[in-house]
């Protein structure tokens, strides 16, 4: 009885789970994030850009916001939100930019669709050779082996920024090693834990946002 397309509220619904009208309040309403929420997120983003969150808060482009819908936080201009808030819950499916959304267990996990507002805000950064792009592509972890080169002075379990070699952004991941630390590995050890990547926006289209 479970769809792809339906939440995870109807289906416990249809297979006669408990479910409170809370639930299903909290699953659909629109709203600001708490603190709790904002923290997680602000953090999660702070891990690949640092200090510059606040190009993402501060803006002289107008003001944009953090908005909560479906567990999904989305970033906006507040003039699209108005826009959005004319829409019914149940019916709005999407707006703005989906950063990424919240687990059952409430830990905020970041989206390839992120991509665009972090790369050019990115602390650390790693290219890959051609022959590793692809790979990459395809959701695979880093060797040493398929590292162009790496931004000096990251640590070890840093957010990373990942570029082709012709420095087109593809994803972001995790160092598995520091800068000094790679240049010392062989060319077999693992660099890079994979976090997302562009081809993602092939196989999860449906889960995106």
């Amino acid at each position: 009885c479970f769809g792809p397309n339906l939440s995870i509220y109807y289906y416990m619904l249809v297979c006669g789970y408990p479910i409170s009208h809370y639930d299903v309040a909290r699953f659909l309403e629109m709203r600001p994030l708490t603190e709790e929420e904002q923290q997680s997120v602000f953090a999660k983003l702070a891990k690949y850009i640092g200090d510059n969150v606040t190009h993402l808060i501060e803006r002289a482009d107008g003001d944009y916001v953090f908005r909560l819908h479906k567990e999904r936080v989305y970033y906006c201009s507040e003039n699209l939100l108005k826009m959005a808030a004319s829409i019914s819950r149940d019916a709005l499916l999407s707006f703005g930019t989906c950063l990424g959304k919240f687990t059952k267990s409430r830990k905020f996990l970041l989206h390839i669709t992120a991509l665009d507002y972090i790369a050019p805000y990115a602390k650390c950064r790693i290219w890959l050779k051609p022959n590793a792009e692809q790979q990459f592509l395809y959701g695979n972890n880093v060797l040493k082996s398929g590292v162009l080169r790496m931004s000096e002075g990251a640590d070890k379990a840093e957010g990373v920024v990942v570029y082709s070699s012709s420095d087109t952004p593809l994803g972001f991941g995790v160092t598995a090693k520091g800068t000094s630390d790679t240049k010392r590995s062989d060319p077999t050890a693992l660099v890079l834990l994979h976090q997302a990547d562009l081809g993602e926006y092939l196989r999860k289209e449906d889960t995106l946002t």
